[in-house]
């Protein structure tokens, strides 16, 4: 019974990390339709500047919470004006140009903190199952993943400008023609998914090591999750993320963490050649 609660609190664990990981992503990609390469570094960024910040003596919470996706938010932002906006509906030029900026941000934060791993400390401590041992943090990013996927929720569901912008992003021509600026509305939904995707490198920093390269170990996990989730931002998103999550620490747990990883990509082509369309396409048509 004791492994049984710890085997739960671990798949419980992959599932809220694969979510926070993947909602910054399924924003940007199912609504706008941008395959962004540098998603990986984006929660690089976010780690880092979780550990700048607690290094210079700011709480890690506020670090973790307010400084990472706000930082990363503002350097999404600057990317759309300076770049991605010359992109929308050219599909193969924005993996090129997005594959280069991952380049570029990889080799900026190398020269400037180096090729050394760096960390924080966890912020909670421990409790024990029986013979087991487990973190209370398992359980704050289990809340944290509950907290955005119902804040994405609402904002897409219930305020102006989640109406606006599913209105932008399905027909940009006619929200135009009733007074919407449509170049705005893309600039501030890729900002919401960059500071969402620096939200989860800033709450996954105490779990990982932090380098420069950090991203790559994230970018393909985050692909086949959104697209096997399908186009639906929260329904799809959350059902993949449970799924992956589900068989990738099993698979883990009854291998190695090695073979964890590669079941989980067969899952995941298995899941695609069954259902194309996604999981939200075959079961939840018409949700968020």
């Amino acid at each position: 019974m004791d492994l049984a609660i710890i085997l739960a609190l671990d798949v419980l664990n992959g599932a809220a990390s694969l979510f926070l990981l993947c909602v910054g992503l399924a924003i940007i990609f199912g609504m706008m339709k941008i395959i962004n390469l540098a998603h990986g570094e984006f929660v690089m960024l976010g780690a880092y500047a979780t550990v700048i910040a607690t290094n210079a003596g700011m709480n890690i919470w506020v670090s973790m919470i307010i400084v990472a996706p706000l930082f990363v938010g503002l350097v999404g932002l600057l990317i759309e004006r300076c770049l991605i906006r010359f992109l929308y509906g050219r599909l193969v030029d924005s993996m090129l140009a997005t594959w280069g900026l991952s380049l570029l941000l990889i080799g900026l934060v190398t020269t400037i903190y180096g090729n050394t791993m760096n960390g924080v400390p966890t912020p909670l401590g421990g409790f024990q199952v029986g013979e087991y041992r487990s973190s209370w943090y398992t359980l704050f990013l289990a809340g944290m993943a509950v907290s955005v996927m119902a804040l994405v929720y609402a904002l897409l569901r219930f305020t102006r400008f989640g109406l606006i912008a599913r209105a932008v992003m399905q027909n940009p021509n006619m929200a135009a023609t009733l007074g919407v600026n449509p170049s705005r509305v893309y600039m501030i939904t890729f900002g919401i998914g960059a500071g969402l995707t620096g939200l989860a490198g800033g709450l996954l920093a105490p779990l990982s090591g932090i380098t420069p390269v950090m991203g790559a170990a994230f970018i393909a996990k985050c692909f086949i999750t959104v697209v096997g989730g399908g186009a639906t931002i929260i329904s799809g998103t959350l059902t993949a993320s449970g799924l992956f999550g589900l068989v990738n620490q099993l698979g883990a747990y009854f291998t190695t963490p090695v073979y964890g990883e590669v079941i989980l990509f067969l899952s995941a082509i298995l899941l695609i050649r069954i259902l194309p369309q996604g999981i939200s396409g075959r079961f939840f048509k018409g949700m968020s």
